[in-house]
């Protein structure tokens, strides 16, 4: 089979494209390094030419209340290329319990591109992963200094960048889902607790402090990120962590 892979030079993208290749299917990557842009539309037809299946990764340059827009020109642009292409299977990732944090921009954007692409004219995947492990280090940088590090206690089920990109390559490479699959680490912690886990293995000796008007994670309410009946990675935090 034939993939395009746009934001396919990503963390996940590029692990996606080398764990397709690997199985033996044809997985091009594409971003604007290589021409292609998903906002103006440069490149678009071309990457997606001849391409069985589209999987797109591209993500907003912000989390604020300028994402629903990319995200909406984005997918227009690309669905439209790929319904003339003839791409038969379209998949995105998105995030688990994106629809239910309003209050958050980026998590209304990522709703808005579900919809976009459910609503659309091609068979569709969409994949939601949890928070990446590797996003642990700038989510404790968006409220630390010299001492201490503010976490609220929200509930979070981190996931390895690696065990994404092997649940995205394995659903673009089968039949189109035509809804959701969730994805998840094993374990689920509260930010705080994952904060201090990180800083001890690191050897860090800032203090985490648990409170509750702390970053983006501040806002959500209750368990809405965790899913213990989604499909559950290998990876635990500590073994990621060594």
């Amino acid at each position: 089979m034939k993939f395009a892979v746009i934001g396919g030079t990503g963390l996940i993208g590029s692990q996606v494209v080398e764990i397709l290749n690997s199985a033996g299917h044809e997985a091009v990557p594409h971003s604007k390094a290589s021409g292609v842009d998903v906002i103006s539309g440069r490149g678009l037809g071309e990457a997606v030419a001849g391409a069985d299946v589209v999987v797109n990764l591209t993500n907003s340059p912000t989390f604020d209340e300028a994402s629903p827009a990319f995200f909406r020109t984005s997918m227009e642009n690309l669905l439209a290329e790929a319904r003339k292409g003839g791409v038969g299977h379209f998949v995105i990732l998105s995030i688990v319990g994106t629809d239910r944090v309003p209050e958050l921009d980026y998590y209304r954007a990522k709703a808005l591109q579900e919809e976009i692409l459910a609503a659309g004219p091609i068979p569709y995947s969409i994949v939601r992963a949890t928070q990446f492990m590797e996003f642990m280090d700038a989510v404790m940088s968006w409220t630390a200094d010299a001492g201490t590090v503010r976490l609220p206690a929200t509930p979070v089920q981190p996931i390895a960048a690696k065990d994404v990109a092997a649940a995205v390559a394995e659903v673009a490479a089968g039949t189109p889902l035509n809804g959701i699959r969730d994805i998840a680490g094993p374990e689920i912690f509260t930010l705080d607790e994952l904060g201090r886990i990180t800083l001890a293995r690191k050897g860090d000796d800032r203090t985490v402090v648990t409170d509750p008007t702390a970053g983006m994670f501040a806002v959500v309410k209750g368990d809405v990120l965790t899913d213990k009946d989604a499909h559950l990675a290998p990876t635990r935090y500590t073994d990621w962590l060594s």
